[in-house]
């Protein structure tokens, strides 16, 4: 496991303080390396998704890891690839990837989206695989996200699917626990450039 971040320590501050000082650290390593990466996300993802029809997926941010080529791949494999969408009233949707000529910033500061309908949460029902984003993951599958809340309602879908892997840095892997609170879900597996692997949450 290759973590070259020493988290904060955390251990005089509540929990929403101690995610913000993770947070930042994260940020900060992203603006200076993630340009360093742009497919090592393919194969881990291939992988991971082999035999499986419909996966979601997200369009990354420009210091996330990369998926530009990961949806390419995807979709030349074949799959049916769902992306997050601001559905009407703001509500947390999904929307077909049809092609990178498909996408346009709907909303500002928002990734880019889909230009077909908005689908809803229970479209995941259908969902065989689900490749979603964050900030760090541990071992035991505890997850860091941007501190908006979408993963983390979604991730507390009726009749989702368990596999779930979601990328990162490989400096972003830790073996330490994570600033956690009730609304956190675990995520059984993590995607990193060298491969995917479970981690403790695929047992339970």
């Amino acid at each position: 496991m290759n973590s070259a971040l020493t988290l904060p320590d955390t251990s005089g501050m509540d929990i929403e303080e101690a995610k913000q000082a993770v947070r930042a650290l994260i940020r900060e390593r992203r603006k200076s390396r993630a340009h360093q990466f742009s497919s090592e996300w393919v194969e881990p993802v291939l992988q991971f998704t082999d035999g499986l029809d419909v996966v979601t997926c997200y369009v990354s941010l420009p210091d996330e890891p990369p998926t530009g080529p990961v949806l390419d791949a995807l979709a030349a494999a074949g799959k049916t690839i769902l992306l997050p969408k601001l559905g009407p009233g703001l509500t947390r949707a999904w929307a077909e990837y049809r092609g990178k000529s498909d996408l346009a910033q709907l909303a500002p500061g928002r990734p880019l989206e889909p230009s077909g309908p908005a689908l809803p949460q229970d479209v995941l029902a259908d969902v065989d695989a689900m490749v979603i984003p964050g900030l760090a993951i541990s071992a035991s599958g505890q997850r860091m996200g941007q501190g908006g809340g979408w993963y983390d309602r979604v991730l507390k879908t009726d009749n989702l699917t368990s596999r779930i892997g979601q990328m990162v840095f490989p400096w972003e892997f830790f073996t330490t626990d994570l600033p956690q609170n009730e609304l956190d879900v675990l995520i059984p597996y993590v995607l990193l450039p060298s491969g995917w692997s479970a981690t403790a949450a695929s047992r339970n």
